[in-house]
């Protein structure tokens, strides 16, 4: 069991970028897969990327991609997201979530732990 606990959310001006910090304790030695996911005000939970926590290509959905860096530091038990050029539309509450396994599924129902989530919310 992990549990995870989200940071480094706020408010920003479109176009510029945030990182989030999501650390993660507990039994951290098993092998999970590490993902962020938000949710929007009246839209679904949905995955904007999830790495392996042993390593590997991260995954990322194709709407996301070029704009959004996940990454680890397994020796501080870290998962970072960074959000480049941030749109109004990225505006919603994001997640940190673990999954035991290796397998980065895209389905939030797949995750097992979640953090309490952190909003973020983009001003034009």
């Amino acid at each position: 069991q992990v549990q995870l606990a989200e940071s480094g959310g706020g408010s920003v001006q479109a176009g510029g970028s945030l990182r989030l910090s999501c650390v993660v304790s507990g039994n951290t030695a098993r092998s999970y897969c590490l993902g962020w996911f938000r949710q929007a005000q009246e839209k679904e939970r949905e995955v904007v990327a999830a790495v392996w926590n042993g390593g590997g290509d991260p995954y990322y959905p194709g709407h996301v991609k070029g704009r959004f860096t996940i990454s680890q530091d397994n020796a501080k038990n870290m998962v970072y997201l960074q959000i480049d050029s941030l749109l109004r539309e990225d505006t919603a509450m994001y997640y940190c979530a673990a999954r035991s396994g290796a397998y980065c599924s895209p389905d939030p129902q797949e995750y097992d732990y979640w953090g309490k989530g952190i909003q973020v919310t983009v001003s034009s």
